[in-house]
């Protein structure tokens, strides 16, 4: 199309569309304030599931639109290449432009079902750093010395209000004053800094909020962030102060819902959070705030800017094969890809939309820090050079449906993609003594926290499970998750007499949704000094009044209490 005023009518359609989108993102977002001041967890949960529904209703009625005004021109690629320059006029002087254009690529792989990346009429550069515009803007409250350590805290606390006071503000702010201290003391020998930088918006998820920022001694930073609960019978507390860059990443992590966060200097977040976490990628920091799906541009770009700088070959991931996905990697690279297979290995039964409904309820679902979230591609093209061969091939003759090849291209039509982990039977293999006590009890706490969030992982086997480089397990294998609510956990009944034991076949009727946790201990740890750790912390997971009792928490809309950071990091220890 050459009409150049249709053009600046569907540039500013597809403008007009990612506004309201937008609007719309950031009102869910800033309820979240008064949802925690009045406790309505609930409400937090309901608005962060609403808010991830946004985006494709966004997408699809700003289509629809699109293909009213353009008619036959919609689908042609001369139309999206006249209108990228006319919608980066429009969208260029926004604070979150670079999700303005992510939002009219959708648009485009949408319309035209793009394989690969067309240069000519999407947008790909890689915006590494905030441009002057941004790096202006202020999105930080700067604290200098005020005689002391607590004074200046004493300031953070009068300018972070809530509808709800401080439980005994007097000794909250002795205890974050002296922490900061502490670490001062131990890092520099004493307890001077030259100013505390705080995000203005705070972060709200689940029960919990925190104030992010960072202490600035010198060329040196040190991260800060103040981990707040609303308990019932008290007031705002302070439950901890982290003060490390992984301690600060945990509760970034990919294995957690996403933020809501007030902040529209998206460019310029990103900027501030890799100053205190610089091994987290920009694509895990994007989603973590709720914008999953500029996360997973950055993603893309990122990982096609990694084969750019390396000869790394996609290989088979580390691990025992499954036998719903085939899984693969690069080496040098903490992201695997994860294809469904055409047929799946008996007994599954489970179906291809069935496996991709699970990944969608995980998507949707608090992950609890037990989920790895999982982003979701189609058409991916790369050189047939950058795989092992025998990966190819097989790739080629079990996912037909996921992998394709043209010429010396290879298509990947559909994949996830995950944050590489260790497999947790690879873990305890390799690992010492120490390491494998705590990761085979964090694997119950792991089991026990998902059970938390109302999930059943249906295949608790250790290589389901992967280790964190922060030592958390993690759960990844989804084609058998359920509801905990859904799941009918019984006893074994009593044999009717000694041959029945014996007998390759129960001797008791089992349904569907039956669960046996008593089975349980047979197949998920081999017997050994392991497994005696693992009883003596979780024995309670194979009786059936453990899960009663879950589901009767669910039942009731109760939403237990799942903390991102250590025991030992929390000022109150006790239970609320």
């Amino acid at each position: 199309m050459s009409d150049p005023v249709k053009i600046q009518q569907a540039a500013q359609i597809i403008f007009n569309g990612f506004e309201k989108y937008r609007v719309r993102f950031m009102e869910i977002t800033r309820r979240a304030k008064s949802r925690f001041e009045r406790r309505n967890w609930n409400g937090i949960q309901y608005d962060s599931k609403e808010r991830l529904e946004l985006y494709k209703k966004a997408v699809r009625e700003t289509r629809v639109e699109l293909k009213t005004q353009l008619g036959a021109h919609f689908t042609e690629r001369e139309t999206w290449k006249s209108l990228k320059p006319v919608y980066r006029e429009l969208s260029k002087n926004r604070l979150d432009y670079e999700l303005a254009e992510t939002f009219y690529n959708s648009l485009i792989r949408k319309t035209l079902t793009t394989q690969g990346v067309d240069e000519e009429i999407e947008f790909v550069q890689i915006v590494d750093e905030p441009n002057e515009k941004e790096g202006n803007a202020n999105i930080c409250n700067i604290y200098t010395p005020q005689g002391s350590t607590y004074q200046t805290v004493l300031k953070v606390f009068e300018d972070y209000r809530f509808f709800i006071k401080y439980d005994n503000p007097e000794y909250t702010i002795h205890l974050v004053s002296n922490r900061i201290k502490e670490k001062l003391y131990d890092d520099f020998g004493h307890f001077y800094f030259d100013r505390i930088e705080l995000l203005k918006p705070v972060f709200f998820r689940n029960k919990g909020a925190y104030i992010i920022g960072r202490i600035i001694k010198g060329e040196h930073t040190i991260p800060l962030a103040l981990a707040l609960l609303n308990p019932f019978d008290t007031g705002i507390i302070v439950d901890a102060v982290l003060l490390t860059s992984n301690e600060v990443s945990v509760i970034f992590s990919f294995t957690r819902s996403y933020f809501l966060a007030d902040i529209e200097n998206t460019l310029q977040l990103m900027k501030f959070l890799k100053s205190i976490m610089p091994q987290k990628r920009r694509s895990e920091l994007y989603s973590s705030i709720g914008c999953e799906k500029h996360g997973k541009t950055v993603l893309y770009r990122e990982i096609n800017k990694h084969l750019e700088q390396t000869d790394d070959r996609f290989i088979w991931a580390p691990g025992i094969k499954g036998m719903v996905m085939s899984v693969f990697t690069l080496p040098s690279m903490n992201v695997v890809f994860k294809i469904i297979k055409d047929k799946f290995d008996p007994p599954k039964n489970i179906t291809r939309q069935g496996v991709m409904e699970k990944y969608q309820l995980v998507f949707m679902h608090d992950r609890v820090g037990r989920l790895a979230d999982a982003q979701e591609f189609e058409y991916l093209i790369y050189d047939k050079a950058r795989f092992d061969s025998a990966l190819l091939d097989e790739l080629l003759a079990i996912a037909s449906m996921s992998v394709a090849m043209e010429g010396d291209k290879v298509i990947v039509k559909h994949c996830y993609t995950e944050r590489k982990m260790t497999p947790l039977n690879i873990y305890l293999e390799k690992a010492n003594e120490r390491d494998a006590v705590e990761a085979i009890i964090d694997y119950g706490f792991a089991i026990k926290e998902l059970a938390a969030a109302n999930i059943f992982p249906g295949d608790l086997l250790i290589k389901n499970f992967g280790v964190t480089r922060h030592g958390r397990v993690v759960f990844y294998d989804y084609d058998e998750l359920c509801f905990v609510t859904d799941c009918n956990f019984r006893q074994i009944p009593t044999s009717r007499h000694d041959d029945d034991e014996m007998s390759g076949e129960p001797w008791y009727s089992v349904g569907e949704n039956d669960i046996f946790p008593e089975e349980l201990m047979r197949f998920l740890i081999a017997p050994g000094k392991l497994r005696d750790v693992f009883l003596e912390h979780h024995s309670d997971l194979f009786t059936v009044q453990f899960w009663y009792n879950m589901q009767e928490k669910q039942k009731r809309g109760e939403i237990i209490d799942v903390y991102p950071y250590r025991k030992v990091q929390r000022f109150n220890k006790r239970v609320i």
